[in-house]
């Protein structure tokens, strides 16, 4: 690209400014040290430049910063590390043993809340319908579904009812009771809170899995629904007692 005003008068060319100048392109006009860090920098112009590497696997994140050319330079390295693999727990739907959707996720949000904070340990315990209306005079019935909170100053119960606005659905094939770290389930607690339905269902082996409903925005308006799921192993027998 080229400028003129006149007659005259001769054509300049354009350049950047990490560019060497008309005096300093003798050689033919070959750059000289074309890998110092003085081709960071525009003339004398001050200003920080910057420089970023990381080599691989096992080597640091290296940060190299500099006011100026001739100046000195701050090193600063981050040690990394490798990230485990995410821990797998297929749920094989085949094996559930108790499956819950709470109309309205409040049912559950509200239990949870009144746990004591000093709270270790929540233990789920279902049973088939049909054991709980079979059950015998003189004979404590057993709960339909209670949650059971045990911490360092006492306990607390919470039993549900056999009731089509509480419990959208239950099914439960086999008595079950499994105990789990509250410590684990109150990271879903946020999901929760902003959830409209929740899904409880429990493995044969205890696997717990939590899906909540949750609405969220599209970008061209209204609404739609998405699903996040927790998923939490039981806790061992001898642990749990």
């Amino acid at each position: 690209m080229s400028s003129s005003s006149g007659t005259g008068l001769k054509h300049k060319q354009w350049r950047r400014a990490d560019d060497a100048s008309d005096d300093e392109r003798g050689d033919g006009g070959r750059h000289s040290n074309v890998n110092r860090i003085d081709q960071h920098f525009g003339g004398n112009e001050k200003r920080t430049s910057m420089r970023l590497t990381y080599t691989g696997a096992g080597h640091p994140l290296t940060l190299v910063l500099a006011e100026d050319s001739s100046g000195p330079t701050t090193t600063c390295e981050i040690s990394t590390f490798d990230s485990e693999p995410n821990l797998e727990l297929p749920f094989d739907a085949e094996q559930t043993a108790l499956k819950i959707i709470f109309k309205s996720s409040f049912w559950l949000r509200d239990a949870l809340a009144e746990l004591d904070p000093s709270c270790e340990k929540i233990t789920l315990i279902a049973n088939p319908v049909a054991d709980v209306q079979s059950a015998q005079r003189g004979v404590p019935a057993k709960p339909l579904f209670r949650i059971q909170g045990m911490g360092a100053f006492g306990s607390t119960e919470m039993d549900y009812p056999n009731d089509r606005e509480v419990l959208e659905t239950f099914e439960c094939s086999r008595s079950v009771s499994f105990s789990y770290r509250f410590a684990h389930i109150s990271r879903t607690l946020r999901a929760l809170q902003n959830s409209t339905k929740t899904s409880l269902r429990l493995e044969q082996e205890g696997l717990l899995s939590l899906q909540f409903l949750v609405p969220v925005p599209r970008p061209r308006g209204g609404m739609s629904d998405s699903f996040i799921e927790f998923r939490c192993l039981a806790l061992d027998d001898d642990v749990a007692q």
